[in-house]
């Protein structure tokens, strides 16, 4: 195990969470933000060669999120994760048809294969080694991926924690003995985007077996912020560490959010097709609505859109009561660009079709995609949101 990740794992000290939301090719939006983050950082601490793994102590992230996050947990710049997503974004996130998918089988496909050499060029490995595994000695922060076990139907935040249960050492299926690539591979497998990650646990032993898993983001965790909170302070994963405004911050980032209102939608419309479209994008925005609030409930929101009409932004200003009963756990920011035509509008890019820029698989508008994140990081992205923690 990286010593960087023992050290980052001790309880000491303040301790600071990145957390990447779901979203396909939308997460080069995250990316742009995360750019500004980087520079900014690099300022304020006199810094020219930071990068995000020297600032934050656990990096976590769910589909294209879990790519961002295993990136920058390696070491990577942001200049190099953006240009790793714009070089393949098309070769990593454009719909697959049916005859493409029969080609591959399910670990060589395009979006495995860079993904193996990319790590591994990352983590100071040659073409020819054998692929990082989770557990690996250079990755410089704790990292979590969130991934949806098919075959046992349930959500699967797997971690480089060294003291969780499942990646005790003595154990046949450590999951620190798992290839990190194939981690992150099987978090982005977006049904009918891409094949399932099929992972072998207790390899080579009497006890091998095997699991199927498709995309994390179709979990209630497309935005894991919370799930990392509870990861880094709940007492069985062992990590410990102190909750309170001066201990704890958490900064999220999303891949942009649009209400798709359908004010002409009839009661005739409702059918199975409609449903089987419509559900899944529903239930996941729900869900990262949803842990978003409990963050700004639990957490002192430090910047913040609005989450809706009724509950506001939940932002702490300055001598505000708190926004709720209890104590607060942690220090809080979240960004998000709003990509309606109204968001889009009030981040003067009035000439971008919104429907180019809410759709995970818009690899025809990369350019586009960029300059949402651009602007909104030139617009909201700030260093004092992290006050007390830089």
């Amino acid at each position: 195990m990286s010593t960087k990740v023992e050290a980052k794992l001790k309880p000491e000290g303040a301790k600071k969470i990145l957390a990447c939301d779901g979203g396909g090719i939308l997460g080069l939006m995250s990316v742009e933000i995360l750019a500004k983050l980087e520079a900014d950082l690099r300022t304020a601490q006199g810094k020219p060669d930071l990068v995000l793994a020297d600032f934050f102590d656990f990096v976590c992230g769910t589909s294209t999120g879990a790519i961002i996050a295993a990136c920058v947990s390696a070491g990577m710049s942001m200049d190099q994760i953006r240009e790793f997503y714009v070089g393949s974004g098309k070769q990593m996130f454009d719909k697959a048809s049916i005859f493409s998918r029969l080609r591959y089988s399910y670990n060589d496909e395009p979006l495995a294969e860079k993904l193996r050499g990319e790590l591994n060029k990352a983590l100071g490995y040659g073409p020819n080694d054998p692929p990082a595994t989770l557990g690996d000695e250079h990755l410089r922060t704790v990292l979590m991926m969130v991934l949806r076990n098919h075959t046992t139907d349930s959500p699967w935040p797997v971690s480089n924690n060294p003291r969780a249960k499942y990646n005790q050492r003595d154990r046949k299926d450590c999951n620190l003995n798992l290839p990190l690539w194939q981690l992150v591979r099987a978090s982005t497998a977006a049904p009918t985007f891409f094949p399932p990650e099929v992972v072998t646990l207790a390899a080579g032993t009497p006890d091998e077996y095997q699991f199927i898993f498709v995309d994390g983001g179709v979990t209630t965790y497309n935005n894991p912020a919370f799930l990392a909170f509870q990861m880094a302070t709940a007492a069985p994963y062992k990590m410990n560490w102190a909750t309170g405004l001066d201990n704890l911050l958490i900064v999220s980032v999303g891949t942009g959010s649009a209400a798709k209102a359908r004010p002409e939608l009839q009661e005739d419309d409702l059918w199975l097709l409609d449903h089987a479209k419509s559900i899944p994008s529903a239930l996941m925005n729900a869900a990262s609505a949803g842990w978003d609030m409990a963050c700004r409930t639990l957490g002192e929101c430090r910047f913040g859109g609005q989450i809706d009409r009724e509950i506001g932004d939940m932002v702490s200003n300055p001598g505000d009561s708190t926004n709720w009963t209890g104590g607060k756990q942690f220090a809080y920011v979240r960004y998000d660009p709003d990509v309606t035509r109204a968001g889009l509008d009030d981040l003067g890019l009035t000439e971008i079709d919104a429907a180019q820029v809410q759709v995970m698989d818009s690899v025809k508008y990369i350019p586009e995609i960029q300059r949402v994140g651009k602007a909104y990081a030139d617009k909201h992205c700030d260093v004092a949101h992290l006050k007390g923690f830089v």
